[in-house]
């Protein structure tokens, strides 16, 4: 006997929707379970035995990788699990993709939110963290007061950071209100607190940090704490820009 579960559950464990996704595909009597069509939620299916299908093609759970776009809230972990028991970005998709060993790729610091990119497949992972494929990460920085045009400029340069410099950023400033600027700032590295430590260097404190692009992937209007597929197109941009 397979694993019984929930339809919405089985259709974001076959990778073709989050879980969310998978509950307005079943209420616009888009899937059928053994022929018939299901329109109410909680109905529950058996794996490896009842067969589902949406609009008409039939899903299957398999060992296919993922690949998944998140938009980090603060106060996560970019772990799997976590020693002090914190939550982790992990836990925000491995209830619709509980078989799946998902996996951060890279990390987002525990006080920043945003774009972060978790999959299945270590050789993505690799080709979008490693600095020697200079993939472009861009953030937006809300910083106390302003920053000087010589801090912009060393910015641009490059700024010393304890043992290494960082490669040339680009930087520009997009608003300034209530004792705050904001800087959109794209870098290629991605070391620890990075961001944070540049903006130090040149006597800025960072209030808050988002990252709102990796390379060609945009976090866009992807609401805090969901997720979503990447397409062919991000996939393979990334995989063999």
């Amino acid at each position: 006997m397979g694993e019984i579960v929930r339809l919405q559950k089985y259709i974001a464990m076959s990778g073709e929707a989050s879980r969310r996704g998978a509950e307005g595909m079943i209420s616009e009597g888009r899937v059928t379970v053994n022929g018939e069509k299901v329109r109410e939620q909680g109905v529950k299916v058996e794996v490896g035995a009842d067969v589902v299908c949406l609009d008409g093609r039939e899903l299957k759970i398999s060992n296919k990788d993922y690949y998944i776009a998140l938009n980090k809230p603060v106060g996560y972990v970019s772990t799997a699990k976590d020693q002090f028991d914190r939550p982790t970005v992990v836990d925000l998709v491995k209830t619709d993709l509980p078989q799946a060993r998902i996996f951060p790729v890279g990390r987002l610091d525990y006080d920043t939110e945003g774009l972060l990119l978790l999959t299945t497949d270590g050789d993505f992972a690799y080709k979008v963290s490693h600095p020697k494929f200079n993939t472009d990460k861009t953030y937006i920085a809300k910083i106390k007061g302003g920053i000087s045009i010589s801090g912009l400029a060393r910015l641009r340069k490059g700024v010393k950071i304890e043992d290494y410099v960082t490669s040339p950023a680009e930087v520009e400033i997009l608003d300034a209100a209530d004792n705050h600027t904001f800087v959109k700032i794209t870098i290629h590295e991605g070391k620890n607190r990075q961001v944070r430590k540049m903006f130090e260097a040149v006597g800025c404190k960072v209030a808050a940090l988002q990252r709102t692009s990796i390379g060609v992937v945009e976090l866009g209007n992807l609401p805090i704490g969901r997720w979503r597929h990447l397409t062919k197109y991000e996939v393979n941009y990334l995989m063999n820009k």
